[in-house]
């Protein structure tokens, strides 16, 4: 079981770093001209931060959530005569609790830091280099 599992944690992670670069490649093919694309660079940022709010911290959420379930199922229906299962099923419900826990405070102290700061959660534009010489 351990096996699958590290299994698939590689594949997700694979997935998940190379699901961004094909969407930049797409755009760099499209652009012309010299120097550092940095329209490229704003959509990798756009794409990551999308990625991981959209995807990534609600599976957390939810694996923590199926955790904390399965926990109290071990509890209450195959811990009524196995007080090893009773043990197994409040050590998952405790660890369930305490991944919601921190979640819950990265999350609070994410939010403290941009209002401090000022920062929304719009991606800053980039510096571009002059394209013609009555530019510069």
């Amino acid at each position: 079981m351990k096996t699958f599992l590290s299994k698939c944690g590689y594949a997700v992670l694979v997935v998940l770093l190379l699901l961004p670069f094909g969407h930049v490649g797409a755009q760099t093919a499209t652009q012309s001209g010299s120097g550092l694309n940095t329209k490229a660079i704003q959509s990798l940022s756009d794409s990551i931060v999308d990625l991981v709010n959209t995807v990534v911290v609600p599976l957390v959420f939810a694996l923590a959530f199926i955790v904390f379930i399965w926990g109290v199922f071990q509890v209450f229906i195959l811990g009524a005569t196995n007080e090893e299962a009773k043990e197994k099923g409040r050590a998952l419900m405790m660890w369930g609790l305490i991944g919601f826990f921190v979640m819950v405070s990265v999350w609070g102290l994410v939010r403290i830091l941009t209002g401090s700061v000022g920062l929304t959660n719009s991606v800053p534009t980039y510096p571009t280099a002059p394209t013609s010489p009555t530019q510069r």
